[in-house]
């Protein structure tokens, strides 16, 4: 029996105008991994809200058809039953917190269903070791990361072995190892377990691979149901912004099939003689990222001393900066840290290594135990909870007309933000943070792009582009390596609370492994390209070189 039935689900938000969802209609079988594509607003949230009951239950709305979810029909049964059997995780994993410690929160599913002492103490040790979590166990919730208070929540959510887990965005804020891992444990538990997973995600370029199957909404309609190769062959013909960026990078060259992952694709240049000496070009990419991004090659010394030589005129100047909690645990240690007006920052790293404690401390959030903070003019912030920062119940009391027109929102002023999207959501927080006032001295943007489609990003860069054009200092804590790539000029990789590496985001993000984007990965460096763009002027210029036609 399919563990999850939509039949011609038509569903509109309240005061909404055009149904989120229309006449959606499909299955998925025990054992199936299948992925949500679409652009931001196409029906992929509102779609997991209904698989888990918070559709029409929690949201109100019109509906018509049905969705049944391990035998529970939700016209029937609330949230509270539907999640005996489908563990959810959505955008705002603060939200899906109640209590004060991680062991706490991971018992409180298997407590709620009568599980015995032993049951509970045996599920919570699988789900934290599962997750990497199990140093976490007896800290406080409120001390945790973005990215570490996402994978309790998703640890919560598959500690009681549901028969489905419907994940929206799960790796949205975890570090390129984290997002990794917890894809391939959702696998391990779909192939074990039988457990089926549907995942919403943008970054498809970290799930595709994985994927059985994948379903693409279209202005909340099913536009495709297909393979992951089927879907790129669709897409490139209907859909070029659901393409990864693997599958860019083929198409701009004419390579055929469009690659589902990196070994893949790797396997596909290889065999066409694409792919240098794999030991020579991983050794000078290292060589290069070492000497660079740790500022002793000539270029990091010469950015050195052109930093010291602004430092005065500096927008933002951290001097040995650090946060310490009582106990003695230090967040931040000796930060040392220059942005000069205009410029533009990627700001990287694990999660807990610091990030989100340095932008607060730069706004002025915090206090430092040691060290100094000084700007030269406001500082705006955008934490990493959209949700924070909306105090009313239309889109329109939060921001003016122009300010949501300037982040694509013109047409949505009636609407509730809670039945946003999580990337509109996440750009009406920007409206709000940057209002109609003059621009700040620095704009610091913590996890912007959460939700947000590949065309909202683009926006968002040029967004901020213009920002630093006009003089405002601008820097973003981000896992997104493809937006770095896109947005900075320079990328500070954070590690145990200090910098470590500090360069051009060539130097830092062309030679790694997980600090890289998806065609770095896929070139091994090579040529120094980040962007499918770049990746495929490089292979075109090889391929003139060895006159090969693809």
């Amino acid at each position: 029996m399919s563990v999850l039935v939509a039949d011609q689900l038509t569903y509109t938000y309240a005061e909404a105008k055009v149904p989120a969802l229309r006449d959606v209609s499909f299955a998925v079988e025990p054992g199936e991994f299948v992925v949500l594509a679409g652009d931001s607003a196409s029906g992929k949230s509102t779609l997991l809200r209904a698989a888990s009951g918070l559709v029409p239950h929690f949201h109100g709305g019109r509906i018509s058809g049905r969705v049944v979810v391990g035998g529970l029909d939700t016209r029937d049964h609330g949230p509270a039953e539907v999640s005996a059997v489908a563990g959810s995780l959505f955008q705002d994993p603060e939200s899906q917190t109640v209590l004060g410690t991680v062991r706490a929160e991971l018992a409180f599913p298997l407590e709620n269903r009568g599980h015995g002492p032993a049951a509970v103490a045996r599920g919570v040790e699988e789900a934290a070791l599962a997750l990497g979590i199990e140093g976490l166990l007896d800290r406080s919730t409120h001390e945790l990361s973005g990215g570490e208070l996402q994978r309790v929540a998703l640890g919560a959510a598959l500690a009681g072995r549901p028969r489905v887990v419907l994940l929206d965005e799960p790796t949205s804020q975890l570090d390129p190892v984290a997002g990794d891992e917890l894809v391939w444990l959702l696998r391990r538990l779909n192939e074990e377990w039988g457990t089926a997973v549907v995942l919403a995600e943008h970054r498809l370029e970290r799930c595709l691979g994985h994927a059985d199957r994948v379903i693409a909404l279209q202005d909340g309609a099913v536009a495709c149901d297909a393979s992951p190769r089927d879907f790129l062959g669709w897409a490139a013909e209907h859909h070029p912004a659901l393409l990864t960026p693997g599958a860019r990078l083929f198409q701009r060259v004419g390579l055929r099939p469009a690659p589902a992952g990196v070994k893949e694709a790797r396997a596909t240049l290889r065999g066409h003689g694409l792919l240098a000496d794999e030991t020579a070009v991983g050794a000078t990419a290292v060589a290069v990222e070492t000497a660079e991004a740790t500022g002793r090659g000539p270029l990091g010394a010469l950015r050195s001393a052109l930093r010291r030589d602004r430092d005065d005129d500096a927008a933002l100047a951290l001097r040995e900066l650090w946060h310490e909690l009582p106990g003695g645990r230090a967040i931040l240690r000796a930060v040392d840290l220059r942005i000069v007006p205009g410029e533009r920052v990627a700001l990287m790293g694990r999660n807990g290594a610091g990030k989100s404690t340095l932008l607060r401390h730069a706004a002025g959030l915090q206090e430092a135990t040691r060290g100094t903070v000084r700007t030269s003019g406001r500082v705006a912030l955008l934490l990493q909870n959209p949700g924070d920062y909306v105090l009313h119940e239309r889109v329109d009391e939060e921001a003016s007309a122009a300010a949501l027109a300037a982040v694509g929102l013109e047409g949505l002023g009636s609407r509730h933000p809670r039945d946003l999207s999580g990337g509109q959501r996440q750009r009406l927080a920007i409206a709000i943070v940057l209002g109609d006032a003059d621009a700040p001295a620095v704009l610091a943007l913590d996890e912007p792009t959460r939700g947000m489609d590949r065309v909202d990003k683009g926006d968002l860069v040029a967004r901020l582009k213009a920002l630093a054009n006009a003089g405002t200092a601008v820097i973003v804590a981000t896992h997104d390596t493809e937006f770095a790539a896109a947005f900075a000029e320079r990328v500070v990789l954070l590690a145990d609370g200090r910098p470590i590496a500090d360069g051009s985001a060539r130097d830092v993000l062309a030679g790694g492994w997980y600090f890289a984007t998806e065609t770095a990965r896929i070139l091994g460096g090579e040529g120094g390209a980040l962007l499918p763009e770049e990746g495929a002027d490089f292979l075109r210029r090889r391929l003139q070189t060895l006159e090969i036609t693809p």
